[in-house]
């Protein structure tokens, strides 16, 4: 039987596509038109003279969403919602936060008009660093909101109680899911109403059932009649709909969703959830076409881009070999900046011990049991260069950038094609070179290469370690087992 194809909508069907290669199609930042000569010269000061492909296309996109001011869209039409789908280190961050900051320059009062939600601590910190630095003078202020400080204290950055009642100390807020959802819930004053931009970074994790909630809960204090508090009735907004002489006599705040993602889900079911409004598209997965028009051959089922300057291989072997690969390539292959990916956080923690008790590579582990400050320090003399090996799992390296890897090594392969795609991702950043190494057991094999296949990824080598090569680590390593036994009782 012929396959069913889904039947997808218009937008997704037809997206504006972006080039992949960043390298050939940077964009020097003077020919983007609508940006503003501060941020042009904020740009500069940061040591950027010209756009990633992304950047080019999606500045402009929200500017001139916003062009009429932000109580407006365009023409006074309620702007369009925005998903981009872009490899990682493809400059996602820049891409919202220009447009953002400028629009919001001449706020004459505070309020919440911009909120980013993020999967993780670190992705957090990450974007609110961008923003500070581009806020840095204007006096737009910009509130992260993790749980990294007590809720109290952060209930402080968010609102001021005064006479009149509480105002908001905040513009721009960047939160993951759950502590956010317990200030909407809980913080007397924290609100919504006049929320412009809704940001949802790596979407396809938020989409997820547990975050749904949180967004669902967004959504719902960003409509929230103000009557209760007695507050400006002025700026009441209704849930979005046909425009009626009545609905149209107050100014209205749009709220406008902005989706970031390597890996945009391409479910149309799950983005429908997110109801989104006359959604655009933008993105640089897609396959390309020959000269002829007829597509090329290795790209017909490409849903993934990695970056350009990728090398793949994978390493056949067993259970017992794996750590004695690992200790060959940091010593007698003498790689160097590896970032390392185990499957849990028990497998990170044992590997880093067994590495540290044979002993001869500068190691680190990076997980979720570690304090932030901790995570912030290693992640700093990793890039130094002063650890070689950093020993991670999935949900702590999602999205983070750290600058030069220089080899990712999936001790355990991945189970999902997603997952393949964030680690591999976290090399060959911004156009650099990189190499991904995937430890794969015999067992594994066809089923790790159909995953890639499927996904389009067949520019994968086979790079077999001989069983000769390993024999000179294996005394010293069953001596640092022997360490480790005795350690772990």
């Amino acid at each position: 039987s012929p396959q069913v194809q889904p039947f997808l909508p218009q937008w997704l069907a037809q997206p504006k596509r972006v080039q992949k290669r960043i390298k050939d199609n940077l964009c020097p930042i003077s020919d983007v038109p609508g940006i503003h000569p501060r941020l042009l010269k904020k740009l500069q000061m940061n040591g950027i003279d010209s756009f990633f492909p992304v950047q080019a296309e999606v500045i402009p996109a929200i500017l001139q969403s916003a062009s009429n001011g932000y109580l407006l869209g365009r023409g006074g039409y309620r702007p369009k919602d925005i998903c981009v789908s872009a490899p990682t280190g493809s400059g996602k961050t820049l891409s919202f936060v220009i447009p953002i900051v400028q629009v919001l320059l001449d706020r004459v009062v505070c309020h919440v008009r911009a909120l980013v939600v993020l999967p993780t601590k670190e992705l957090a910190q990450q974007v609110s660093k961008v923003f500070n630095v581009y806020t840095d003078g204007t006096g737009l202020k910009v509130a992260l909101i993790t749980g990294q400080k007590s809720f109290a204290k952060e209930q402080e950055m968010l609102v001021q109680k005064k006479v009149t009642g509480y105002c908001s100390l905040a513009d721009i807020v960047v939160a993951t899911p759950g502590r956010l959802t317990d200030h909407i819930n809980q913080t007397p004053g924290f609100s919504l109403t006049q929320l412009r931009f809704l940001i949802v970074d790596e979407a396809d994790r938020m989409i997820d059932d547990m975050h749904q909630n949180c967004l669902n809960q967004i959504v719902k204090a960003a409509f929230q009649g103000e009557n209760d508090s007695g507050s400006n009735m002025l700026f009441q907004r209704t849930k979005p709909g046909p425009i009626t002489a009545a609905s149209s006599c107050s100014p209205q705040i749009p709220l406008q969703k902005l989706l970031f993602s390597a890996t945009l889900t391409q479910d149309p079911e799950k983005l429908q959830q997110l109801d989104l409004f006359q959604p655009r598209l933008f993105t640089s997965v897609y396959s390309e076409k020959n000269r002829d028009g007829t597509e090329a051959e290795q790209d017909t089922n490409n849903k993934y881009t990695l970056p350009e300057g990728l090398s793949q291989c994978y390493v056949p072997c067993d259970l017992n070999s794996k750590p004695l690969l690992l200790l060959y390539f940091m010593l007698k292959m003498r790689f160097t900046r590896v970032l390392c990916f185990t499957n849990s956080r028990e497998a990170s923690h044992r590997l880093f011990l067994l590495v540290q008790a044979f002993g001869g590579v500068t190691v680190a582990e990076f997980s979720s049991r570690l304090p932030p400050n901790e995570r912030k320090r290693t992640m700093k003399e990793f890039e130094q260069g002063k650890i070689q090996l950093l020993i991670s799992t999935d949900a702590t390296a999602r999205g983070i950038d750290v600058k030069g890897v220089n080899y990712v090594i999936n001790y355990d392969a991945p189970q999902f094609i997603r997952t393949y795609i964030h680690r591999v991702g976290r090399t060959a950043r911004a156009g650099e070179a990189g190499v991904a190494f995937s430890l794969v057991l015999r067992i594994q094999e066809r089923r790790f290469l159909r995953m890639l296949r499927d996904a389009g990824i067949r520019d994968i080598k086979k790079h077999p370690v001989k069983g000769n090569s390993l024999k000179p680590l294996v005394q010293q390593y069953e001596g640092a087992l022997c360490k480790l036994e005795k350690t772990v009782k």
